[in-house]
């Protein structure tokens, strides 16, 4: 596996790699549903492309930008050992040298959910993944279903700005007690990794009330009585999956989707009703 620090030194590898090429942009501290788009890319596209970049302008003023996990030689073999060609991890200054002003904003958006509680997140996702997709030019973008609200955000802005690339969502990779993977979960405490499930549990409720004929608030107030006494919810929703628009009941392409915090620790998940 090649590794590439400078935008000129992984241009120089990306322009050599037979096509199709397949990118997964990530922010390091990989775990195996990382390595699950990995492996989808790997199937299917003759090349593959990973980038680990902890980004700092999707982290807000008092988000966890110096905590966030950070393993970069840990990442770099299992990269290597899932037959990524070209790992990209170039440094703050290289994404955003001094004078740095140009941003990618989705609109409203980017300022539901997530946004709302993160109200410059999304702006610093788009930025960094339209100046990445610039960078590696690959054929085929993979993203992760676990943040649901991501992949509808960077689906408009591959659509919004022409982008010739093709977005493709790999299913959320679990525990096998059905937590979500995700890098966050390494903040859990013994006793909220316990109870940390009970929002998948909590996302289950609330799509089979819904399929019984609950009305929207009637199912989340059944999902969230089955919460660990531990969970704070910030919200549960049923939206559309490419707009992120609410609904009242569950129609083909939505997203079942909650957040809630165990501490100081927030954890997103969802489930998708296919068409």
């Amino acid at each position: 596996m090649q590794i590439a620090g400078t935008v000129a030194h992984g241009r120089a590898f990306f322009d050599l790699l037979p096509r199709p090429l397949g990118f997964i942009p990530t922010m390091g501290a990989l775990h195996d549903g990382h390595l699950a788009l990995v492996r989808c890319a790997r199937e299917e596209c003759t090349s593959v492309c990973a980038s680990v970049f902890v980004n700092p302008m999707q982290f807000g003023a008092n988000e966890d930008l110096a905590k966030y996990p950070r393993d970069l030689e840990g990442d770099r073999e299992k990269l290597a050992t899932a037959g990524v060609d070209v790992l990209f991890a170039p440094d703050a200054a290289v994404m955003y040298p001094p004078g740095y002003s140009t941003y990618v904003d989705v609109g409203d958006m980017g300022t539901t959910f997530e946004g709302a509680v993160r109200p410059t997140h999304f702006r610093g996702v788009a930025t960094v993944v339209t100046k990445l997709l610039n960078v590696v030019r690959p054929d085929v973008l993979y993203l992760g279903q676990k943040d649901a609200q991501q992949t509808a955000v960077l689906r408009r802005v591959v659509r919004d700005l022409d982008l010739q690339v093709r977005v493709e969502v790999v299913p959320t990779v679990r525990e096998s007690d059905g937590l979500a993977m995700s890098s966050r979960n390494a903040y859990l405490s013994a006793e909220q990794r316990a109870d940390a499930p009970s929002l998948y549990r909590a996302l289950n409720v609330l799509r089979d009330a819904l399929a019984d004929g609950a009305t929207k608030t009637q199912a989340v107030d059944r999902a969230q009585v089955v919460l660990a006494p531990s969970a704070a919810p910030d919200y549960f929703d049923v939206v559309d999956a490419f707009t992120f628009e609410p609904k009242e009941r569950l129609e083909p392409n939505t997203f079942v989707i909650g957040a809630v915090r165990f501490g100081s620790t927030r954890l997103l998940d969802n489930l998708y009703v296919a068409p």
